[in-house]
């Protein structure tokens, strides 16, 4: 993939699980062209596919507090992970490319950023049988694989206003990338973008209301126990 403009978002300040979700889903509203966020958690926490069940991510993965993302996938445990978000416009070539392609194309520039940092991987030629609800235990085509144990994955949800991509990668904080380093992978221009008050007060307010609201994380377990 080569982007022919790229901004990013290195966002340093730690933020609640709730809130940076929110973020996401108001950025890519607001945006007109691709947007590469690079975030860090304030606390340990879980997150879930939109359809995920609240009760099999407890127990796979434990107690932690759970928030459930806009973007499918399985349960994701974040203790020290690198995540980031791929934000992208419907109205960019890029948001016609087949999902299964654009994942692998996201990873493949992950993986080569990766590679320079002199870290060994290999991309996923295949899905593997699913073990569990947790994401990290069932590696799927084009998710990174170190020592036969998955380590970067990520959802993926279309809207009308374009595609989002949240990934984490599960790896030492010693071998994180720079935000930087995979945005110049993507493109060859990349311009720094940085939060406004107003998108920031917009998503405090969406946390609010959607990501922080039981109502919204336990609605999918309400439909799985009454079919």
């Amino acid at each position: 993939m080569n982007f022919s403009n790229l901004m990013l978002l290195e966002d340093g300040h730690p933020r609640p699980p709730a809130l940076q979700m929110a973020l996401d889903e108001v950025l890519l509203r607001a945006v007109s062209q691709p947007l590469l966020r690079v975030y860090r958690w304030d606390r340990p926490c879980i997150t879930i596919g939109y359809f995920g069940c609240m009760s099999a991510a407890r127990e796979s993965l434990g107690s932690m507090e759970i928030t459930r993302r806009w973007t499918g996938g399985g349960s994701v445990a974040h203790v020290g992970d690198w995540p980031y978000s791929l934000l992208v416009p419907a109205g960019h070539p890029f948001f016609n490319v087949r999902p299964a392609e654009s994942y692998r194309l996201i990873h493949l520039a992950l993986f080569e950023v990766l590679a320079r940092e002199g870290c060994h991987y290999e991309l996923a030629d295949q899905d593997c049988p699913k073990r569990s609800s947790a994401c990290f235990d069932n590696p799927v085509r084009s998710d990174l694989i170190r020592n036969g144990k998955k380590i970067a994955g990520a959802g993926q949800r279309r809207s009308r206003a374009g595609l989002l991509h949240q990934g984490s990668v599960q790896i030492p904080e010693s071998e994180h990338p720079s935000g930087r380093t995979l945005a110049e992978r993507m493109s060859r221009v990349v311009e720094a973008f940085s939060l406004t008050p107003d998108i920031l007060k917009a998503a405090e307010a969406l946390a609010s209301d959607k990501y922080a609201n039981p109502a919204w994380n336990a609605a999918r377990l309400e439909k799985e126990s009454n079919p």
